[in-house]
């Protein structure tokens, strides 16, 4: 019995929740696994009407679960930041959630701004380091509001922390058993403190424990110039948090867009969440036009992370003759089916 929270959020993310539950329904009736869920309301409307937003006794309930299922979290009537910080960032460092998993693959039928390129040329990983980096919140300002002013954001990267990232991302490499090819995307050249400390590690953890898996180097501006001219050569891409932050998302816009991204924030020893990359969408809330593939591709990723890797397949297999047969378009409005109906199309192809 899987006990999983789910976090709807804001905008239209209780509507991909929706359909990311509806498709879990079907898919545990087809692979004879049980679960429970437990929802949290936690976002912007529960901000706006107590000023809480991911308090201390919710992160002890949400560590007794087996996974967190996120909808989105961003509300137009709260100031950026405070949800981001309060929620997700929260969640992310509580739960010691130290991977963000982005697999970046082209599905059937889905449009890629990149020219000549396809699904066989668009299947790769990301793995980002999670809860260190710039993301460790260290710094502080000096004379504010003053022409004297002084912002310092420090990056923080510990050997434990790069190590278990790096070990992460080996294992991942081998277990995809594909080109057996694990990159670190960094910046040795300028940042040399941080990323000597992250070059030395990969190749000292490769030679002892990894030297089946090819390893290889790129500067984070070559690795952003490389997804757009040749994806293809990636198989594994291991990075810092900061890095990570963007090399993802150029990631999503080359698979397709935001619209089919998903993602896990993966404590490999606790609990891990999942979630839609795209975001709340406020103005088509309610609506019923939002794309829920990505959502329900997150709850095959949750899936894939408890083990049950059977059921997370049938998922990926059926959104991609989904896309690959039925969408118009990935865009809202544009799929030529409602998110109702892209939902119920998802757990009929699970069937087939």
């Amino acid at each position: 019995m899987y006990k999983i929270a789910v976090m709807p959020g804001d905008g239209t993310g209780p509507e991909v929740v929706r359909e990311g539950l509806k498709v879990l329904e079907a898919v545990a009736q087809l692979c004879k696994f049980k679960y429970e869920t437990e929802v949290f309301d936690f976002g912007g409307e529960r901000y706006k009407r107590t000023g809480e937003t991911l308090p201390d006794l919710a992160i002890d309930e949400l560590r007794k679960k087996d996974a967190i299922f996120l909808g989105a979290i961003g509300h137009p009537d709260v100031q950026p930041g405070i949800l981001e910080k309060g929620i997700l960032l929260k969640a992310r460092f509580a739960l010691d959630q130290y991977i963000n998993l982005r697999p970046v693959k082209l599905y059937p039928g889905v449009e890629t701004p990149l020219k000549d390129k396809g699904p066989k040329d668009i299947d790769f990983v990301v793995v980002r380091e999670n809860t260190e980096g710039l993301y460790a919140g260290a710094g502080g300002v000096l004379k504010q509001g003053t022409p004297d002013e002084v912002a310092v954001q420090e990056s923080i990267n510990t050997r434990k922390g790069v190590d278990r990232c790096l070990r992460y991302a080996f294992e991942l490499t081998k277990r995809r058993n594909k080109a057996n090819t694990l990159t670190l995307c960094g910046k040795t050249n300028v940042l040399t403190y941080a990323f000597h400390l992250w070059e030395r590690a990969f190749h000292e953890m490769g030679q002892k424990e990894y030297s089946s898996i090819k390893r290889d180097y790129a500067h984070v501006d070559a690795t952003c110039m490389w997804m757009v001219k040749n994806p293809e050569w990636f198989d594994v891409i291991v990075t810092d948090n900061m890095f990570g932050d963007i090399i993802t998302d150029l990631g999503a816009m080359i698979q397709g867009g935001m619209g089919i991204a998903a993602g896990g924030n993966i404590n490999p020893e606790g609990v891990s969440m999942f979630e839609p990359i795209g975001g709340s969408a406020p103005k088509y809330t309610g609506k019923n036009v939002i794309n829920p593939l990505a959502a329900i591709s997150a709850v095959g990723m949750l899936l894939d992370t408890l083990g049950e890797t059977k059921a997370a397949d049938m998922i990926e297999k059926s959104v991609m003759t989904v896309t690959g047969t039925k969408l118009k378009s990935l865009s809202a409005g544009k799929m030529g089916y409602s998110t109702t109906e892209v939902g119920d199309l998802v757990c009929e192809h699970l069937v087939k």
